[in-house]
């Protein structure tokens, strides 16, 4: 079995500068790959709805549509969580607030210019 040149593989970790990315070959710290991932298109709709399915019975609210980074979206979830007083988590593009906070969350959303609507239940 033949290995592959060194050339071949991505630098994943060097000594100097820790964890390297592997799409531009730059330090972590520095990349700019990440930073300049966009939103997913979707139809310019911000959707607050509530799910409680494959959660144990618990209620979450999933916010969507929102055109957001993942940096931006994280820390709008921080400042949503802090609203509501509960936890919570911002990934695959939506936010998710524990609990059933719902108008306060369409309230926090329309105060920042957004115009939010309810979808489900």
């Amino acid at each position: 079995m033949k290995k592959t040149a060194s050339s071949d593989a991505p630098l994943v970790y060097s000594s100097e500068f820790g964890r390297m990315c592997p799409g531009c070959g730059k330090p972590l710290k520095s990349c700019t790959c990440r930073k300049n991932a966009t939103a997913p298109a979707g139809d310019g709709v911000v959707r607050v709805r509530r799910e409680s399915k494959g959660r144990g019975g618990k209620t979450v609210m999933v916010i969507t549509g929102l055109p957001l980074d993942a940096a931006a979206l994280t820390a709008l979830a921080g400042e949503l969580k802090r609203t509501c007083g509960c936890g919570g988590t911002a990934k695959d593009g939506t936010i998710e607030i524990q609990g059933d906070h719902a108008d306060k969350i369409m309230a926090e959303l329309t105060k920042r210019g957004y115009k939010p609507k309810r979808s489900g239940g």
